[in-house]
């Protein structure tokens, strides 16, 4: 779009609200973050009612994998709606992908368990998760570039930081209803079929977003696009089959986006899931200490963004980054200290250990349900300590047999591939797991956090400071994404790695650190991932990612 001499036209203002532009899209935003989280909130009561069928670790991360579902459809959702809104407009897009996600919410509160239906429960279910990742996909984008094409220059990365804050705001609105469910119900009734009622109420905040979202007029660079009959006509082409742009597409991917990702999914998720598996906090006291660090968190979406428009977007996402990949092992050890006492002092004064053939030792996770892991002595020993969430390191041995060492006291297991013998029951177990369990609780390892030693004031600063690392990568993203790409292909160029890069890199997170960490028997181990995604990105980010926010973006 230019004038007479060749330099860009800016676009002539929608008549909107500033206010109105942000409220509608935040909100409408923040209602498909709240039905996609869900899932990830009650992952652990899922598990129980749809993947019953398998052994209790195995059912966990299959909860996690289908989690896990709805992120890895992102990017086709992405590609299907960014395209769609790059031909016929942001506005109506993302009607179509709100509509989708509330559907597929409610059904999740209608669907029969396990126990009920059988296998078709759980391919149910995922089939829903892939319909709310699609959704997903259109989502964002369609957002964030309907909200920058309507901010004044100057101004667009606190403009778009409000879509930023809907994330968290989606997942502190479905922490809270959680919560409030839980503590009318309890929490048995909440495991039972409580835990339906956060799922079935999103139809009404379904009604209340659309409603909001048809007051809205269409963009004001789009409608002048379609004006001037500079609309892309082919968008996919355009965006990913011309080096110009996908080479942006990919410094965007590595060099800002995957890092922003897996500090997200770090800081809101994983920490999340580590203070209910890891260290045996009771679900609602987590979800209460992660909803007050989001809360205090929140805010500073607004500052960083507002900053970029100041200093830049890349410094402050790749400090964030830096930030992260620096912090996150003691942060993680501090935060089992201050949840778990117990477990700290228990793994400081007798640190249990496996020693076993290593050829007699089954990988922790069984992707389709049969292995019960009772077959080698090895396997009985690291199952038993998975179920309890016991960390553990392994050392090799040559014999059959395994034994657990807790601190100066060690326990031998035989293979129950021999047979009933002496210190066997009828089904070849070895009772010494009795003994084994008598040794643990000798040695203080606790069967859950005791509430009254949590110390939640340092439990909630160390998670604010995981959030406040999310603050500072995501607050700016959307800025910098819009900016990167012309606004024929904006859309498109923009959701691709985007959703990639949270799709794929974020919401594997929580699925594949919890494999490492089953793998392994530390429980810290599976920060290695979003560590050296992080750290890739600050490499590649410092040597490609341009600065974008002095660019127009009318062009």
């Amino acid at each position: 779009m230019t004038d007479g001499a060749g330099a860009a036209t800016p676009p002539v203002g929608s008549g909107q609200s500033e206010r109105k532009v942000i409220l509608a899209s935040s909100l409408g935003t923040v209602f498909e973050w709240y039905d996609f989280y869900l899932y990830g909130l009650l992952a652990t009561i899922i598990s129980a009612q749809f993947f019953s069928g398998v052994n209790e670790t195995t059912g966990f991360i299959f909860a996690l994998a289908a989690f896990a579902a709805g992120f890895a459809v992102r990017p086709f959702g992405a590609l299907v709606f960014g395209r769609i809104g790059d031909l016929v407009g942001r506005k109506n897009t993302f009607l179509v992908t709100m509509g989708l996600m509330g559907a597929s919410t409610f059904l999740v509160g209608v669907l029969p368990s396990y126990a009920t239906i059988g296998v078709a429960a759980p391919v149910l279910l995922v089939l829903l998760r892939l319909v709310q990742g699609l959704a997903l996909g259109g989502e964002y984008g369609g957002a964030a570039t309907y909200v920058a094409e309507h901010a004044p220059e100057g101004k667009r990365g606190l403009f778009t930081s409000f879509i930023q804050t809907t994330a968290t705001l989606g997942l502190f609105a479905a922490l809270l209803v959680v919560i409030a469910t839980r503590s009318l119900l309890g929490e048995e009734v909440f495991a039972d079929w409580g835990w339906r009622i956060p799922f079935l109420i999103s139809v009404i905040l379904l009604g209340v977003s659309l409603w909001i979202r048809l007051q809205l007029e269409e963009s004001p660079v789009f409608k002048q696009m379609k004006e001037e009959g500079t609309t892309s006509k082919a968008p996919l082409t355009e965006a990913f089959g011309r080096w110009v742009n996908l080479k942006w597409v990919i410094v965007a991917l590595v060099g800002a986006v995957a890092g922003q990702a897996v500090v997200w999914y770090t800081g809101q998720f994983y920490a999340l899931f580590f203070l209910e598996k890891m260290l045996k906090v009771d679900g609602a006291t987590a979800n209460i200490l992660i909803a007050v660090a989001l809360a205090l968190g929140t805010p500073f979406f607004i500052l960083f963004g507002w900053l970029s428009d100041r200093v830049g977007r890349k410094p402050i996402i790749l400090a964030g980054c830096a930030l992260a990949a620096l912090t996150y092992f003691p942060a993680f050890q501090m935060l089992t200290s201050a949840a778990n006492p117990a477990l700290a002092q228990a793994q400081a004064r007798a640190p249990v250990t496996v020693i076993a053939n290593p050829a007699a030792c089954s990988f922790q996770f069984d992707p389709v349900g049969k292995n019960k892991f009772d077959q080698t002595a090895c396997d009985v020993a690291k199952s038993y300590l998975a179920k309890a969430g016991i960390p553990y390191v392994s050392q090799g041995a040559a014999n059959d047999r395994a034994a657990v060492v807790i601190g100066e006291a060690r326990i031998t297991i035989s293979s129950p591939q021999g047979g009933v013998g002496p210190g066997m029951n009828a089904a070849g177990i070895p009772y010494r797991l009795t003994e084994l369990q008598a040794a643990l609780e000798a040695a203080g390892y606790p069967a859950k956090a005791d509430p009254a030693r949590i110390n939640k004031p340092l439990v909630v600063a160390i998670l604010f400071w995981l959030v406040l690392l999310v603050t500072m990568v995501y607050g700016p993203i959307a800025a910098l994404l819009v900016e990167l790409f012309p606004s024929r292909i904006r859309y498109t160029a923009m959701s691709l790695p985007y959703h990639i890069g949270n799709g794929w890199f974020g919401g594997f997170l929580p699925t594949t650190a919890f494999a490492m960490v089953a793998a392994t028997g530390n429980i810290y181990y599976g920060l290695w991932y979003p560590v050296v995604v992080a750290v890739i990105t600050v490499i590649a980010g410092l040597l490609f990612l341009p600065e974008t926010f002095r660019r127009p973006i009318h062009q």
